[in-house]
């Protein structure tokens, strides 16, 4: 258990926070599937990152760790057989992407899970990957891990994807539409909830070599017959990282600083300083960084649709902003690592504040927040976000806090950073 102690602030930090995980999981994908050899740098060390490493490596992907980070031995979309079940533990978008990835392989493969993974929805991609002509099959009818993948290469064609869920099931596809035969000609028919996500993955398609024909987020056009080049590539600072130290610039009044957040990233979540600005904040972009200055906070109206990773540590915010907050378009959250708006909504209430869930979001108020012994629910965006908490009021103790391993395994010793 981890207690956090209210101390005094620097009053300017920069901190640095390690690369994407978002990012990290679609370009070992994309350089694992290329002509090769691919150079990574700024790639994630997380849990979950490492899950996606190992299960390419199952599936004959030559990895190489480097003094300047990976060097991954591209396949050119020719994965070999893998003989034993793959395990993926609690990542989402490991299970998702090298769900669609394995259809390439050669041979049948079988991804597992926690606990918590089998109860994660995956049937709209299962469907999609069969509509193209692979042979996918998963418990519970089809709809939740463990999955099957048979030794059946897909053809491509049109298929509409269903992603009011995850917009994963769209980047799955999309990462292995240039190696169909005919490509893809994708609809949307329902969705799609964090749109940023897609984005990312469409440029870094394009940054391999491979462009993407689009319509907003409704249709998407993959040529095939196609193969992503190598080449070098760089992976961002994770922005979802970084709003929890923007978030404790907000609740101490202090100037934090996070370094390569910038104008025109890949992910969504580096627009969330500009709801902090709404709440009372200033924030301060230059070439190097991204920089909040705490001030006094009102609550807002936010649709976090496009930032979902962010929305406990918006609600640990709004604990500590006059007035309430209103967070919507979230409502698939209740299908991630834990049922993050019971979760949030729970230990907000341990903590004294109001706190309660809608059909697609929260509601927080303000006011009355004191220390809480507060569960993780084994769920990493839990623990860093009530973490912060604890910069405020005294008493906030963090259960099973090295859940954060899945995807920032130095939280705690940059959170240490904050203190003078």
């Amino acid at each position: 258990m981890k207690e956090i102690f209210p101390g005094r602030c620097k009053e300017r930090v920069v901190i640095r926070v390690p690369g994407s995980k978002s990012h990290t999981h679609r370009a070992l994908i994309a350089a694992a599937l290329s002509d090769g050899p691919c150079a990574l740098t700024g790639a994630l060390h997380s849990a979950d990152t490492h899950l996606t490493r190992r299960a390419l490596v199952q599936l004959g992907v030559k990895i190489e760790e480097t003094g300047g980070g990976l060097v991954v031995r591209g396949t050119s979309g020719v994965l070999g057989p893998c003989r034993s079940p793959i395990y993926l533990g609690n990542s989402g978008t490991s299970m998702r992407l090298l769900t669609a990835v394995a259809t390439l392989a050669r041979g049948e493969t079988i991804f597992s899970g926690s606990q918590r993974m089998h109860q994660r929805p995956i049937g709209d991609l299962v469907d999609g990957l069969n509509r193209i002509g692979a042979r996918v099959s998963a418990a519970g009818g089809g709809a939740f891990p463990p999955v099957r993948v048979a030794d059946r290469r897909p053809e491509g064609g049109r298929v509409a994807i269903d992603c009011s869920v995850s917009s994963q099931f769209l980047s799955a596809l999309l990462l292995i539409g240039p190696y169909t035969g005919r490509g893809l000609d994708m609809t949307v028919s329902g969705g799609p909830v964090s749109r940023p996500y897609i984005d990312m993955t469409v440029r870094i398609m394009e940054r391999f070599g491979v462009g993407v024909e689009r319509q907003g987020y409704r249709r998407f056009r993959v040529p095939g017959g196609r193969i992503y080049t190598g080449g070098s590539h760089a992976v961002e600072p994770d922005a979802s990282q970084a709003g929890y130290f923007w978030a404790a610039a907000a609740l101490t009044g202090v100037r934090v600083a996070v370094d390569g957040i910038l104008e025109g990233s890949l992910q969504g979540d580096a627009q969330f300083p500009d709801l902090l600005a709404r709440m009372g904040c200033t924030v301060v972009r230059s070439s190097q960084r991204t920089a909040v200055i705490g001030g006094p906070l009102s609550g807002i109206h936010a649709d976090m649709g496009d930032m979902p990773d962010l929305v406990p540590t918006l609600a640990v915010v709004a604990a500590f902003a006059e007035g309430e907050t209103v967070i919507s378009n979230v409502a698939h959250l209740r299908e991630k690592e834990s049922d993050r708006l019971a979760a949030v909504s729970a230990e907000l209430g341990r903590m004294g504040v109001f706190a309660v869930e809608t059909d697609d979001g929260l509601r927080v108020r303000g006011g009355g927040a004191h220390g809480a012994r507060i569960q993780t629910y084994d769920d990493h965006r839990i623990a860093m976000s009530f973490a912060l908490a604890g910069l405020r009021v005294t008493g906030v103790r963090i259960e099973n806090e090295q859940c954060v391993e899945k995807s920032f395994p130095d939280f705690w010793s940059v959170f240490e950073q904050l203190y003078e």
